[in-house]
């Protein structure tokens, strides 16, 4: 039966005319319509035609896995609206000879006088020709509301006229695409973005819009009724996304409600992306909901970005300097380059305030070569007064470390500045996700810059890293000794990371030091670098300039 049943679908397939068939899940059984080949064919077995193609070998392995979603869809019975009038699948088989056929599958459900599907349904199978397929690729990338500029027109029409129901816009993303990636190869993580694409047209109903907006974010507009709606919308798709190829990812969702139905499209999209930015690195949940205080956070950066640029040209990014003592004999060995922004009429803005706002929209390039040449000057000015100089770290946030561009930019500028490179020091967190990150770290080693792991002992740093690590320096991270310091477990820990660090010739500077108990305890592990409020907090440079002539008059016993 099982050969009889695949020759049939073969020579279904064939046909230059659309074939019909009828399926009743509950009786099990399916026939074909106006079929010439099988004018009186039906069948009483449990398979039915769209179980029957998953068993042809000729079909394409990313559509076999398509189709067992569809299928699954179909059984369910809160997978179509009425209002929907049918559900479209392309698929390709392997031709006989040589080549891809295309062919197109519609399924067209049966509601009850309620609105409820039935277990039943018509659909049909059309191979595709020459045109139709080069018109599906057309279609599909410009001219539908997959296109995010179409599908901004779209949304905004079906929110404002469907005022019968309520809409929420959700945003997501792939958790770490960037490492999938690296790790496998953009060509891969280009096929599972065309996975999440063509899943999405298989779960989305007519009432339900989708577009990938960039890279790998997608967003979905669907009308609801109650929050469980939204919920079991969210964990349907999200289970027929996953598993490409047994590569495992996993998603993060924001979602926001829409209340004003005037609000701008890209006010909604935002305030999704926010939602969906808030969950990043919750373990526990993956759908995040936009609350009031998105709504602050929203503002407060539209305010940083529509300032930002001015901020630069008038110099309101200032320079503080955090100095770096040795525990010995607290004298001042080095300082930390520090960003503070200086408004004219909101006086200081805390850094968390704007810096991940830059990180984000990658304005932190600028503001950091700012920082940069602020330092280089200032080692500068050291050296022109016959002041003697110290290092002088400042931050290189990983935006940088994508283009080997900024390696270029600190070269020129301590060639500008004419100042030993050793007086310029480079502070970087460590990660081990992103091969292209660490070769780019890697560069500036070689082009001769000592470089310091920042926040060693929290996220991705490790005892793993230091195996073959370029970096010179680890900065202990306040959390990883503050919290070990309160067991004698812990305070194991820490002295034999200290321990076996210096045995491979790495030397360590302790981050956040706020008692004279944690510098002793750390002096007597073998760190005498810290900094930290106990030695001095980040100071503007005049008066950080003071310290180190107070230093440097101590040293000389004046």
């Amino acid at each position: 039966m099982d050969n009889c049943r695949n020759q049939m679908i073969e020579m279904m397939l064939k046909q230059d005319t659309y074939i019909y068939f009828h399926i009743d899940f509950v009786n099990n059984g399916w026939h074909l319509e106006n079929n010439p080949l099988f004018p009186d064919f039906t069948m009483s077995e449990t398979d039915n035609p769209i179980e029957d193609l998953l068993k042809n070998d000729r079909l394409f392995g990313e559509d076999r896995e398509k189709l067992r979603f569809l299928l699954n869809k179909l059984k369910d019975e809160g997978s179509f609206s009425k209002n929907d009038k049918y559900l479209k699948f392309q698929f390709r088989l392997m031709g006989e000879k040589q080549g891809v056929d295309w062919y197109e599958m519609r399924i067209y459900p049966f509601f009850d006088d309620s609105g409820k599907k039935v277990a039943s349904l018509n659909g049909s199978f059309m191979k595709m020709n020459e045109r139709e397929v080069k018109n599906r690729n057309i279609l599909n990338f410009y001219t539908n509301d997959k296109n995010p500029a179409i599908f901004a027109d779209i949304m905004a029409k079906r929110i404002k006229e469907d005022i019968d129901n309520k809409y929420a816009v959700i945003q997501f993303d792939v958790i770490g695409f960037k490492f999938i990636n690296d790790k496998y190869g953009e060509a891969i993580g280009n096929e599972i973005l065309h996975h999440i694409n063509d899943i999405l047209d298989l779960y989305c109903s007519e009432e339900q819009i989708y577009s990938r907006l960039s890279a790998d974010v997608f967003m979905v507009v669907i009308p609801y009724k109650e929050m469980s709606d939204i919920y079991s919308f969210i964990r349907g798709l999200e289970a027929g996304m996953i598993g490409y190829k047994d590569i495992r990812y996993s998603f993060a969702f924001g979602v926001f409600l829409v209340e004003d139905r005037s609000m701008p499209t890209r006010l909604m999209g935002d305030s999704a992306g926010l939602a969906r930015s808030s969950i990043k690195g919750n373990a526990l949940e993956n759908i995040g909901f936009y609350n009031n205080e998105f709504k602050a956070n929203l503002r407060t950066k539209r305010s940083i970005e529509e300032r930002m640029k001015a901020a630069l040209n008038n110099n309101e990014f200032v320079m503080f300097l955090q100095p770096k003592y040795s525990i010995s004999d607290s004298s001042i060995i080095g300082a930390e380059a520090l960003v503070r922004w200086i408004d004219p009429e909101e006086g200081i803005i805390p850094p968390d305030k704007f810096i991940p706002v830059f990180e984000k929209n990658g304005f932190i390039v600028k503001m950091d070569q700012h920082i940069w040449e602020c330092a280089c000057k200032h080692i500068r000015s050291w050296i022109d007064s016959g002041i003697k100089p110290v290092p002088i770290s400042v931050n290189v946030s990983r935006v940088h470390l994508t283009d080997s561009k900024f390696v270029d930019c600190l070269n020129d500028l301590v060639e500008k500045y004419d100042i030993p490179k050793d007086l310029l020091e480079l502070e970087i967190t460590e990660s081990a996700d992103n091969i292209n990150a660490n070769s780019m770290i890697k560069l500036a080693k070689v082009k001769g810059f000592r470089l310091l792991m920042d926040d060693f002992g929290s996220g991705y740093s490790s005892l793993n890293t230091l195996k073959s690590t370029p970096f010179d320096v680890l900065k202990i991270d306040r959390s990883f000794f503050s919290t070990s310091m309160e067991s004698q477990r812990g305070q194991k820990i820490i002295s034999h990371t200290i321990s076996m660090s210096k045995d491979i010739g790495l030397d360590l500077i302790a981050e956040g030091v706020e008692t004279k108990e944690q510098a002793d305890f750390l002096y007597d592990c073998g760190c005498n670098t810290a900094q930290g409020f106990l030695y001095s907090r980040p100071v503007p440079e005049d008066m950080f300039d003071k310290l180190m002539k107070n230093n440097n008059a101590t040293e000389h016993g004046a």
